[in-house]
């Protein structure tokens, strides 16, 4: 678990630094210019590292099916080289992605306008700004990212049925401890993938409410998750607990 919770981390550091500094050193210095190539860097590592975090929770939930359904093989099954393996597949199936969504962006011709109306560079903001017609890139976009997002939420959802469903046969301390793991991590993607199946798997309209939502799974969630996995954490619970009673009770003394 916690291997893959290192790369969730890392995936979610890199995912709000790839548009959370541009902004805000954008925002106190009001000059909000990108230049074009600067925009398609900020599109390919926005795609990779959210694409990452896909694969990393379904990686996880993975674990938590075989931690929970096969406890007796999961040292054989979930082995130290399977964990990269797995997660050396998942860097190379978001690059592939991510390059994906480069390739149409660099497939259309741009003439003016030049402006556009979001915080960051995302590939349906910079459609918005290219002189031809953008429907089967849009088509492709849907079919990329939105099968992405949709496809894996509803293969994670399947598979916490599942482990759910295995429980009714687990003790109640097992039964417990396997909920407190879920629920932080259905709860993670919930938040996550919410935002992403609204903004890619619709046509290509722009709502006044997109930016916001862009905003919360490219900042919000990252900044949620560490708080979600530590605060549902036995582990991290009694460590805080032993503080704040030495803390209390030095209190006490003085």
């Amino acid at each position: 678990m916690y291997f893959f919770l290192f790369y969730l981390s890392l995936s979610d550091t890199c995912l709000s630094t790839c548009t959370a500094p541009r902004a805000i050193v954008g925002s106190l210095l009001k000059k909000t210019v990108i230049s074009f190539s600067e925009c398609l860097i900020q599109v390919f590592s926005l795609h990779l590292f959210g694409c990452l975090e896909i694969f990393i929770l379904i990686l996880m939930a993975v674990d938590h099916y075989v931690a929970i359904c096969k406890p007796l093989h999961y040292m054989t099954i979930m082995s130290r080289r399977v964990c990269a393996v797995l997660m050396a597949v998942a860097w190379v199936g978001s690059c592939v992605h991510s390059l994906a969504q480069i390739f149409l962006a660099l497939s259309l011709p741009y003439c003016g306008p030049n402006v556009t109306d979001h915080y960051f560079c995302d590939l349906e903001p910079l459609l918005e700004l290219a002189c031809a017609d953008t429907y089967v890139v849009n088509l492709l976009l849907v079919s990329n990212s939105g099968a992405i997002c949709s496809v894996s939420f509803v293969l994670l959802m399947f598979n916490y049925v599942v482990i759910l469903h295995s429980l009714r046969n687990h003790s109640a301390e097992g039964r417990r401890k396997a909920l407190s793991t879920c629920i932080s991590h259905i709860t993670v993607v919930v938040l996550f993938f919410g935002p992403c199946i609204f903004i890619y798997t619709r046509p290509a309209t722009t709502l006044p409410m997109d930016k916001m939502i862009a905003v919360f799974y490219t900042v919000g969630t990252p900044l949620l998750n560490p708080l979600i996995y530590t605060l549902r954490n036995a582990e991290v619970k009694n460590a805080m607990r032993k503080l704040w009673s030495k803390k209390v009770i030095s209190d006490d003394l003085k």
